[in-house]
């Protein structure tokens, strides 16, 4: 209990979750995200694509992380190319996606960890249409 004039530096205040691991969900697939900054690249009918790949070491396998925010035609369009098609699919050894879809806005992001044809052995990926 606290008395006039101390703080609770604990940590565990309002909106304190323990089993969440945080207080606010963040990523392409935030509600706050897709409501604000993909209904605004709706509008624009833009898109913006953001991933990053690794080869894992003496295998053919790659680590890839990717993450797309805009309008829903064009927001799957702007991930990696080597990604094409995983985006809920089941083809890999990991392959964990999620989308989210308000009015015109999609926000979607991809962690993939098996063989991908076409990725390179490191890569950055930032595409914007």
């Amino acid at each position: 209990m606290l008395t006039e004039g101390e703080v609770d530096m604990s940590g565990k205040g309002r909106g304190y979750r323990p089993w969440r691991g945080g207080t606010w969900g963040c990523g392409c697939t935030s509600v706050v995200v897709v409501l604000t900054a993909g209904i605004i690249l709706s509008l624009f009918n833009w898109a913006i694509g953001l991933g990053a790949s690794v080869r894992i070491p003496f295998t053919a396998s790659n680590v890839t992380i990717a993450g797309a925010l805009g309008t829903k035609n064009k927001a799957p369009e702007v991930l990696p190319g080597y990604t094409r098609g995983r985006l809920g699919g089941n083809q890999n050894f990991i392959n964990h996606s999620s989308t989210l879809t308000i009015g015109p806005a999609e926000g979607a992001y991809l962690i993939v960890l098996g063989k991908q044809d076409g990725a390179p052995i490191i890569d950055l990926h930032l595409e914007a249409r």
